[in-house]
């Protein structure tokens, strides 16, 4: 099989795990499973948050019943915007939070207050809601919040470390729609990109609950060195803040997971389906996929499909994100270590964007390294500056999908001819 053929069947089985995962064809299932019907006196409120939001949002106003009445709001990125007949849809940014994200949270939470005993919120989350939906604690500010997300991004904090901190600082996350809905039924329809599929963790849990208490968020940050990194409101709020009540997640339905997409793209590829989800620093995960490929790389052809989310401290101040960069480093350890024949592998973000740039991630290969050199990179500087969208860039392999519409982590894929 030569190059070519291998690079395309790694991105056509990535995009068969994607496809896997849409938004709107998962959640019509858990509706047709129970299906919505008509309120004595009461409406649906639709709050769909996240970067599957409008999909989600789509779906159950087509499945409501014919008589319902509906009020619905659809916060999502900027690229996965969308207009929906019926629904308010806003644009906000991600990952960073910005005010047309805080308009959004202002106006769902007075959609919230308005409910009363006889409607039905129908909470639909997806991954991204944490940054989408901003609604800073009293003392805090916007750019507080920002400064805090740009810590918690480039710290080397997991998705649940730092859900924790932000459903801290938060009136709506870690349970905060069921404060505000009450009396009024909530249900929730969660598309999960969190592994392990704690619900708490997804979109920071605003329709479940908390994941910890404001000490545990304080703690996390002392123990890891960066409290006083944080703004000087966000660590005197830490310090006073008394506990919130605590509300409990009311009817909450896992519709698709990273699971369904890692099983999608190992059957397109006809991979292996590696059981341990890849998690952790990006360097790590790299040495393991190359200690995998080791074991493998006698037995002929083979194909290694994992799941999961690594994380990156940054080092430097380049441009780039998880995917990007864990497919530079293992192009970078198979050169160090002599592997030959014919490969490649694929990183990449379901949701078609990996960290601040327009890539999903990468899909490198044996020369790689070489076209790098080529076009005048210094591979061992780019990494160290943690530059591997301009490195990727220089060698013709970043993977561009555009926005999917959906988000379940991340895939990826090695190849051996």
């Amino acid at each position: 099989m030569t190059l070519s053929v291998l690079r395309t069947k790694a991105k056509s089985a990535f995009l068969a795990g994607v496809k896997a995962a849409d938004p709107a064809i998962a959640l019509q299932h858990a509706l047709e499973t129970q299906p919505l019907t008509p309120l004595d006196g009461g409406n649906y409120i639709i709050i769909a948050v996240g970067k599957a939001a409008c999909k989600m949002a789509q779906s159950a106003i087509d499945t409501l019943p014919e008589v319902a009445d509906f009020s619905a709001i659809a916060v999502t990125n900027y690229e996965n915007v969308v207009k929906i007949d019926g629904c308010h849809v806003f644009g906000a940014a991600h990952p960073v939070p910005d005010t047309n994200g805080q308009a959004a949270a202002n106006e769902v939470i007075a959609l919230l207050e308005s409910a009363t005993e006889d409607d039905v919120v129908l909470a639909l989350i997806s991954g991204g809601s944490s940054a989408l939906l901003p609604s800073p604690v009293q003392g805090v500010s916007l750019e507080d919040k920002a400064k805090v997300n740009e810590v918690l991004l480039t710290g080397g904090f997991d998705i649940t470390q730092m859900n924790l901190v932000r459903q801290s600082l938060s009136n709506l996350k870690g349970g905060g729609f069921l404060r505000y809905a009450k009396p009024a039924t909530v249900r929730s329809y969660i598309l999960s990109d969190v592994l392990g599929d704690d619900l708490r963790v997804v979109g920071s849990g605003p329709s479940i609950g908390p994941i910890g208490t404001i000490a545990d968020a304080r703690k996390l940050l002392v123990e890891t060195g960066n409290f006083d990194k944080m703004p000087e409101s966000v660590c005197t709020y830490l310090k006073t803040a008394h506990e919130r009540s605590v509300e409990l997640q009311q009817q909450a339905t896992l519709i698709c997971s990273n699971s369904q997409s890692l099983a999608a793209l190992s059957e397109n590829a006809e991979a292996t389906m590696m059981p341990e989800p890849l998690i952790g620093d990006v360097h790590e995960a790299a040495e393991r996929i190359l200690s995998d490929v080791e074991k493998h790389k006698d037995k002929g052809p083979f194909a290694l499909a994992y799941g999961g989310e690594t994380t990156v401290e940054l080092t430097g101040n380049g441009r780039g994100g998880r995917n990007q960069e864990l497919a530079l480093l293992v192009a970078e350890k198979a050169n160090c270590v002599g592997l030959t024949g014919t490969w490649v592998f694929l990183s990449g973000g379901t949701d078609g964007r990996d960290g601040p740039t327009d890539a999903a991630g990468g899909l490198v290969d044996g020369s790689t390294l070489d076209r790098i050199a080529t076009e005048g990179g210094d591979i061992t500087a780019l990494l160290a500056n943690n530059d591997s969208y301009a490195a990727l860039k220089l060698s013709d392999d970043l993977l561009m999908t555009g926005a999917t519409g959906t988000n379940v982590a991340d895939l990826q894929l090695f190849l051996m001819a």
